[in-house]
């Protein structure tokens, strides 16, 4: 099985990114992911385009000056693709298209196109239809020949070429039927979680900025045969694994979609129920790049996602990872950071750091009861709520007195239970 989103046609690109006063300085990262995009989605790249702009053309994106050299370049190079960096609105893609003579795609198309490809789950393909469909609805009277250019190559996969013919109507009632199926699916994995919650399973999340490592790291953490690979959005579907921590307990490890600058709204909603596993983790392992030149931008994107989901303040392990591949001044930096690990997924040490600190950061708070022998159903309560660290009993009333470390907010919502026995 393969999950290249590379088709059988020679798609030749040039990327364009208008850049405003805040993102000027960023140019070369703007540029660099969003070439990275072009090729995990089978584009060959072979010229980018900038203009300095405080405001956007409502009619071309771009000056007509720009415009001109555009059109110049598209038809020195043989270019027949043009990916703005940016949104489009559909009379902008009518526009471009009609003067340029080449597809256009913009930012959100080609993030869409990419998880089309990588979608293998149910859910995830009906996840990524909703949010194509969900672009589509309010541009499909701006749209040109892209919805004439049904010979493959990037924007016209996922529902693809029959879906892109049908009227409003027709996408509105799709789009009614993809939240049905997704609301069942959504139910069976609420049931799942609180099935997990029940049996006394911690739930552990990772998030990140694509291509961080997050598969790498789960696949070395639970020894399973996660598929990873050194691609925007390798992973699409979430992934969930039992990982073995080093005091005997077993938590759920979940992987899931990686975030991006600018992901599009139409993504994070279509994919809110898969993300809700990271609203209802007991712990966050936030995994950054730390050989990535742009990580401080990127840890900013990915807290603005989590506040987004209202997950922003859940307590977290910012994970450094790829610590190999930086220098030792860079590592020293990195080590003075509060609360953040440096780890490469590869290294044995550095994984058993890493569970050890997912055991203190899931048990954080000890707990002594003395429970009368007459109440086994509040002495195996105590056991499933926490790790035991010690446990005696009483020779001459048959009581046992038992030191638990548990979870703050599973003291929180359980202790009273136990209260009357608290020493």
């Amino acid at each position: 099985m393969t999950h290249d989103t590379r088709q059988d046609i020679d798609e030749r690109a040039i990327l364009i990114s208008g850049l405003t006063s805040k993102t000027k300085d960023n140019k070369d990262s703007l540029l660099r992911e969003l070439a990275r995009l072009a090729d995990t989605a089978g584009v060959e790249v072979i010229d980018t385009l900038t203009q300095n702009k405080d405001h956007i053309d409502s009619k071309w994106f771009l000056g007509k000056g720009k415009i001109d050299e555009l059109k110049q370049m598209c038809e020195e190079l043989q270019a027949n693709v043009a990916i703005f960096n940016h949104e489009l609105s559909g009379s902008q893609v009518r526009n471009l298209e009609q003067f340029l003579d080449v597809k256009i795609i913009d930012r959100t198309q080609l993030i869409l196109d990419i998880f089309a490809g990588r979608a293998k789950t149910r859910e995830g393909q009906l996840q990524v239809e909703l949010a194509q469909l969900s672009y589509l609805l309010p541009r499909m009277h701006g749209q040109g020949k892209n919805l004439s250019r049904l010979g493959g190559g990037i924007g016209t996969r996922g529902p693809g070429e029959s879906q892109l013919e049908v009227d409003r109507r027709h996408i509105r009632g799709r789009i009614t039927e993809l939240k049905r199926q997704l609301a069942e699916v959504s139910k069976h994995r609420m049931l799942h979680r609180e099935k997990r919650r029940r049996g006394g399973a911690y739930q552990v999340s990772l998030v990140g900025y694509t291509n961080a490592g997050k598969s790498t790291l789960l696949k070395s953490l639970t020894g399973s045969d996660v598929f990873a690979e050194d691609k925007l959005f390798a992973t699409l579907d979430p992934t969930s694994r039992q990982l073995l921590l080093p005091n005997g307990r077993t938590v759920i490890l979940t992987d899931t979609v990686g975030f991006i600058q600018d992901l599009p709204h139409d993504v994070v909603a279509a994919f809110r129920s898969t993300l809700e596993e990271v609203t209802e983790a007991s712990l966050l392992l936030h995994v950054v790049d730390a050989s990535d030149p742009d990580f401080d931008n990127q840890i900013k994107v990915v807290n603005e996602v989590l506040e987004e989901l209202n997950a922003h303040g859940k307590d977290t392990i910012v994970v450094f990872n790829k610590i190999d591949q930086v220098s030792d001044e860079q590592r020293q930096q990195l080590n003075l950071i509060n609360n953040a690990l440096c780890i490469s997924a590869l290294d044995e040490q550095d994984l058993l750091r890493l569970k050890l600190e997912i055991e203190q950061h899931l048990l954080n708070k000890s707990v002594v009861f003395r429970i009368p022998p007459e109440d086994g159903k509040s002495l195996a309560l105590a056991h499933r709520m926490g790790e035991v660290l010690e446990q005696t009993i009483d020779e001459v009333d048959g009581s046992t007195t038992i030191t638990i470390r548990l979870q703050e907010e599973d003291y929180a919502k359980h202790g009273y239970l136990l209260k009357a026995y608290e020493v």
